[in-house]
């Protein structure tokens, strides 16, 4: 089961992304409904923000299995930029550090799901010593 967990790895991260994307999406939705059926306790509850966070550190899993098992060096560099994007977006999100369109969030989130399924189309290694060694 491990083995074919590493070996979906692309899979696992573009299925994740592309569920953190929804839970970004869904939020506005929800917690203004909620909002307007009930006056009080507006704001997301500890859970939902936390789901982020959850994301997060499955997608991390998955680009860095991912980028152990590419034939394109360059995706790696695209994978971790774009989940690097992703985490800054969340981080200055919760922290308020300061407003920043929503579109940020969900252009990093459409580029990791674009790039794991392209590295899992066309970047997968057939055997060991192709991986990361091309160009």
């Amino acid at each position: 089961m491990i083995a074919e967990l590493k070996q979906k790895s692309d899979l696992i991260g573009a299925i994740a992304s592309f569920t953190c994307m929804v839970h970004c999406i869904a939020t506005p939705f929800l917690f203004i409904a909620s909002a307007c059926s009930k006056s009080c306790c507006a704001a997301a509850p500890a859970w939902w923000i936390w789901l982020d966070f959850v994301f997060l550190f499955i997608s991390f899993f998955a680009v860095y299995r991912s980028t152990k098992t590419t034939s394109k060096s360059w995706m790696k560099k695209a994978l971790w930029a774009s989940w690097t994007a992703l985490l800054l977006a969340i981080l200055v999100e919760q922290a308020a550090w300061f407003s920043f369109s929503e579109y940020f969030k969900y252009i990093a989130a459409f580029s990791l799901i674009g790039f794991h399924l392209y590295n899992l189309k066309y970047c997968q290694c057939k055997s060991d010593k192709c991986c990361a060694k091309n160009e």
